[in-house]
């Protein structure tokens, strides 16, 4: 049986055993139309001819067409669906997606997250700067106040030659001198170098039960505390200022840290002892750096909030006219695919005014110019 294409001529020998009861779709190698195939109802057998397909005399081929021996809906595919289900690399959603939203994201994510880095370190450093000045300063306040009493003490003791001390908690002028406020809740104490018998002792003081005490017996009441006041208490002799940190037990039990200075007073067996807590001077700071911290925690969760709504939003956006991008491309591709097996009468609804539109018109010309050329061709047989 010799089937002949329609739209180029090309013939070709065909098995009639091989077709269905509702015959086959076979495509043309030559020119890849598609060939409608009907069984014939009474099959010459003794008229099937044993040679090769006559080839068409104008196109000249290279090599000769033989008839194809397999069944023809086998060799000669035609279905879109084979062109669909080709292996493919990422989607042009995929890509939209990976270019317009997770990149603009992770962008937008390590910026966020060095802006809040940097200002969290900001915050820390200024305030963190702010406390070493501010401890700095209470110390040089600490010391001046030492040495500002030792040397009205000094003056004193030289106009009151005569005055004892064991009179000098009496002497409500030198008790005014000797014993000065520092910071809130801070004083200054006048104490003695050691006597003939290594003893230390207070001779003013705001309470008035150490006064001529034997400041080593204060390690009872103090505990594991001692030694560090102790360090600094008993530095301050031979003419040698000391200075130093040591933990005060309050009332209510807590441990507060103090500082203290020890200034000697020139030509005398005293100094003063100046002391405080110096949170006292630190407190404002640290304040400062509390608010400072829920202004960054603030600022970190408002950036959080924008990045997420961006997130949502663009992500919205991308999703949207990825989509609708796709939509239009994949209907282009559907209707080449029609064309491309021989329906003519596939119909184009995009209705766009950019470039997919510009495919669409494109491939609708396309599309009426292959079926005026069939129907030119058809004419001419």
């Amino acid at each position: 049986m010799i089937v002949i294409c329609e739209e180029c001529g090309k013939k070709y020998q065909i098995d009639p055993s091989r077709l269905g009861a509702s015959g086959a779709k076979a495509k043309c190698k030559a020119c890849g139309s598609v060939m409608h195939i009907s069984r014939p109802e009474v099959e010459p057998v003794e008229r099937r001819p044993s040679v090769t397909p006559v080839e068409q005399p104008p196109p000249p081929r290279k090599e000769e067409e033989t008839a194809p021996k397999p069944a023809a809906k086998e060799t000669l595919p035609t279905e879109p669906a084979a062109v669909a289900n080709k292996r493919r690399g990422i989607g042009l959603r995929s890509k939209i997606f990976l270019l317009f939203f997770v990149l603009p994201i992770l962008l937008i994510i390590g910026a966020g997250a060095l802006y809040i880095q940097q200002l969290g370190s900001l915050s820390s450093l200024i305030t963190s700067e702010s406390k070493q000045m501010v401890t700095r300063l209470g110390e040089q306040i600490i010391a001046e106040k030492a040495k500002s009493a030792a040397e009205q003490i000094r003056l004193y003791l030289l106009s009151h030659p005569n005055l004892k001390k064991e009179e000098f908690n009496n002497d409500e002028e030198f008790c005014r001198i000797a014993v000065q406020k520092v910071g809130l809740t801070g004083y200054t104490a006048l104490h003695g170098v050691p006597d003939k018998e290594g003893v230390w002792r207070n001779w003013a003081h705001t309470n008035p039960k150490i006064v001529g005490l034997d400041m080593s017996t204060l390690k009872g009441p103090m505990g594991s505390n001692f030694p560090g006041f102790w360090k600094v208490f008993s530095s301050g002799k031979d003419g040698r200022e000391s200075s130093g940190y040591y933990t005060w037990q309050e009332k209510d039990g807590s441990f507060r840290d103090k500082y203290m200075v020890c200034s000697p007073i020139r030509g005398t067996p005293y100094y003063v002892a100046a002391t405080t807590y110096l949170d006292e001077f630190t407190k404002p700071v640290s304040e400062m750096e509390e608010k400072a911290r829920a202004i960054s925690k603030r600022t970190r969760n408002t950036v959080f909030g924008i990045l997420g709504g961006t997130l949502i939003l663009i992500g919205f956006i991308v999703a949207y006219y990825g989509q609708r991008l796709t939509s239009k491309i994949k209907a282009l591709t559907r209707v080449a695919e029609r064309i491309s097996v021989g329906e003519m009468d596939e119909e184009i609804q995009i209705d766009s005014k950019d470039e997919i539109g510009d495919l669409a018109e494109s491939i609708s010309r396309m599309q009426e110019s292959i079926r005026l050329s069939i129907e030119r061709l058809r004419r001419r047989r």
